[in-house]
């Protein structure tokens, strides 16, 4: 089929396939959530502000809705805006519950309910994750050295996951991004992940410094491998990746260094999820070394 009859058959012409199956997908929720609520589409017009013709452009694909109209949608269908628009599949109504439940206990638990789900529903996985090690963290904390150390010592597969994600799109990072943009690359993180996992049986991965800021990733690698959180200080970090050539950080002097704070600080609660945390602050590389072997082996 020709580019000009894909075009004619969609929704939007004027938006890309994607975009378009996004809004078909966002229309069809509407829909079925208005129907769980026992609203017609007059009653959901009435309790939102949005005309019953929007309301039926949007459910049917046609409408490119603002965000302040699809929150007034979400208010009036009692949902929360985020149910609304994400774009993974519906979650179970088991999941929902439990979400709901853990919702009434103070943060400070639910770190705890989730390492006894972990514990309880990966018992048997266990020792198959530490076969399976991966290093988290930014860029110049030791990852890539360390992790071909560990992997030359324990005679498994090195791994980066860049290249993997690379071999998955057929394309460089720079390439990803700018053609297709972050969304696309967190699928294509997530893919490769999967691949990895399914294919081998032991290894030692290196992921990006931001499979963090994907939850559903992160939980994937916490739950397939036995993973480091490397950490560092802001300065060690930016000496170390101005010691490997890159001068691009110093571009912005103090700039530069408060941006990787903010990063650090902003990634540090999930970065702490990890199995174990190594600080190669100060720390030779026989050092580090050996409080990650430390680690693996304990």
């Amino acid at each position: 089929m020709s580019h000009d009859e894909n075009t004619a058959r969609l929704k939007r012409p004027d938006l890309s396939l994607e975009e378009n199956n996004y809004l078909l997908m966002l229309g069809e929720r509407i829909r079925e959530l208005r129907a769980r609520r026992g609203m017609t589409r007059k009653m959901l017009a009435q309790q939102s502000g949005v005309s019953e013709r929007y309301l039926a452009q949007l459910e049917t694909g046609h409408g490119n809705i603002s965000i302040i109209l699809l929150r007034q949608i979400a208010e009036g269908l009692g949902f929360p805006l985020v149910d609304i628009v994400r774009e993974e599949p519906e979650q179970s109504p088991e999941l929902t519950l439990l979400v709901q439940y853990l919702s009434r206990f103070p943060p400070k638990t639910h770190e705890w309910a989730r390492r006894v789900l972990q514990g309880e529903l990966e018992s048997s996985a266990r020792d198959a994750r530490r076969q399976r090690v991966a290093f988290i963290g930014l860029r110049g904390a030791g990852k890539t050295t360390l992790g071909t150390m560990l992997a030359e010592q324990r005679g498994v597969p090195f791994l980066e996951l860049a290249k993997v994600i690379e071999q998955e799109a057929g394309a460089e990072l720079s390439e990803i991004f700018s053609l297709y943009g972050q969304s696309a690359y967190r699928r294509y993180e997530r893919r490769a992940l999967e691949a990895v996992a399914e294919q081998h049986e032991a290894f030692v991965l290196v992921a990006g410094g931001s499979i963090v800021s994907e939850p559903a990733t992160f939980d994937l690698l916490l739950s397939s491998c036995f993973t480091i959180w490397l950490r560092a200080s802001p300065e060690e970090h930016m000496a170390r990746v101005m010691a490997q050539g890159d001068y691009r950080p110093m571009k912005g002097n103090q700039e530069a260094m408060e941006d990787l704070k903010r990063i650090l600080a902003g990634r540090s609660a999930m970065y702490s999820k990890a199995d174990a945390i190594v600080d190669t602050s100060g720390k030779s590389l026989d050092e580090s070394f050996a409080e990650v072997l430390e680690a693996v082996t304990r």
